[in-house]
């Protein structure tokens, strides 16, 4: 990284959960308190690493779902800094119509996104937002005014790995529901979560020390139950197989199986209505 880049506002004294994300990804846009961070995580949690390109796996996986199901519009919440398999991209090969709207409080990632944007993206169809995602009407007005969304048509909705370092006292439960009535019908809704549950042996042991661990970064990390995953989606239609492992989410045929289940994902689909 370039040591002048590092944008106001940045703090480098706390390793950040976008950045770690970044290195756990093999980004370069992460700095030497977050690699020390990265690397005490994984001292934790052997299969960091892998568990982070399993979940970047069924992103896209999941954004590929929609695109063949008629959805090209994407507003990705805690997008983080891009780094290989961002929604555009993947959303690009499958539909050169398609247009996103990335969503992000960390300063980092957000220039990051606008970087990206500026060299390889198309105004009118792809967007970076600084902001919280806390702030549904907000973040949904501000989508709407980069003209590159129209909510009269599908979105597909993302928080994958975000939800689980905001905790229900911040209100992330009441801001998912109002992004949800704001959907129109058609609209799918992509989660992935860390959970305990159905976690045992050395994975929850790991798993629990890399919570513990989290409360020195900038955003520590909370478990959610599988009940508690699945109440975000509210009234929408869980596609098959379901809120499972993010691994056993309609995995490439003879993908090698990932042998964790402490991250958990699933697609929602928008019944008919705007109150789902």
């Amino acid at each position: 990284m370039d040591p002048d880049f590092p944008p106001d506002a940045v703090d480098l004294d706390r390793p950040n959960v976008a950045r770690i994300y970044d290195w756990a990804l093999g980004g370069t846009a992460n700095w030497a308190v977050d690699r020390q961070y990265g690397e005490q995580a994984v001292q934790a949690f052997p299969l960091a690493k892998t568990l982070a390109r399993s979940n970047r796996d069924f992103l896209g996986r999941a954004v590929r779902y929609c695109l063949s199901e008629g959805i090209t519009q994407f507003l990705d919440l805690g997008s983080g800094i891009p780094t290989s398999g961002n929604v555009h991209e993947v959303a690009d090969e499958y539909a050169d119509d398609s247009r996103c709207v990335y969503v992000d409080n960390e300063p980092v990632a957000v220039a990051h996104g606008r970087i990206l944007l500026d060299e390889e993206g198309d105004p009118q169809r792809h967007a970076v937002l600084h902001a919280d995602l806390r702030d549904a009407e907000e973040v949904w007005e501000a989508a709407l005014a980069t003209g590159v969304l129209d909510p009269d048509q599908p979105i597909c909705l993302l928080s994958v790995a975000v939800l689980h370092f905001l905790p229900d006292v911040t209100g992330v439960r009441e801001a998912i529901r109002d992004y949800r009535t704001l959907l129109a019908p058609g609209s799918a809704y992509v989660l992935s979560h860390a959970t305990e549950s159905g976690v045992v042996g050395d994975e929850l042991a790991q798993i629990r020390r890399l919570v513990k661990l989290s409360e020195r970064s900038t955003s520590p990390a909370v478990s959610r139950s599988l009940d508690e995953i699945a109440a975000f989606f509210g009234n929408f239609e869980v596609v098959d197989p379901g809120i499972v492992p993010v691994g056993e989410w309609r995995p490439e045929p003879g993908a090698a199986p990932v042998p964790l289940v402490s991250v958990v994902g699933g697609v929602g689909r928008k019944p008919g209505g705007r109150n789902a």
